[in-house]
């Protein structure tokens, strides 16, 4: 599976971290950046891995800032997109099952290394449920972009 992956500075370190921690799973990789440290602006690095994945440039995105909560509103203003912000292990399980979220946003602040990676392994690994009631909703959220 290719996932498309981005961060702000703040986030730099999990990112890299994330990212050979899913190589080394198999997961291809597209680092959309931050490349450093150094002070910069997440709404362009969400964006750029929201569009790969709303043009099927890969099946899956992640997005990582402080928070979490700038990149995942910056990446949901990219049409197409249904990125869920997840601190938890349950939280990554049902927004997959119920929402079908196609990018997943992490805040490096808020969550360990460790914690990070199961919650991107649950995330990676859950398929949407399929369940009538869930893709009716999906639809009027989707819907609400026209």
């Amino acid at each position: 599976m290719k996932l498309s992956i981005g961060s702000d500075h703040g986030a730099f370190a999990l990112k890299e971290e994330l990212i050979q921690y899913l190589k080394e799973k198999g997961y291809e990789i597209e680092d959309k950046g931050c490349y450093s440290t150094e002070s910069c602006d997440y709404p362009e690095f969400a964006k750029a891995v929201a569009e790969d994945v709303a043009a099927g440039k890969a099946e899956k995105g992640i997005v990582l800032c402080t928070t979490g909560i700038g990149v995942s509103i910056a990446a949901n203003k990219v049409h197409g997109i249904r990125c869920a912000l997840c601190h938890n292990e349950h939280t990554a399980l049902m927004t997959r099952l119920h929402n079908d979220s196609n990018v997943l946003a992490m805040g490096a602040a808020e969550l360990t290394p460790t914690l990070a990676k199961r919650i991107a392994d649950i995330w990676l690994e859950t398929e949407f449920s399929g369940e009538e009631k869930h893709q009716r909703r999906i639809d009027k959220i989707m819907a609400l972009e026209d």
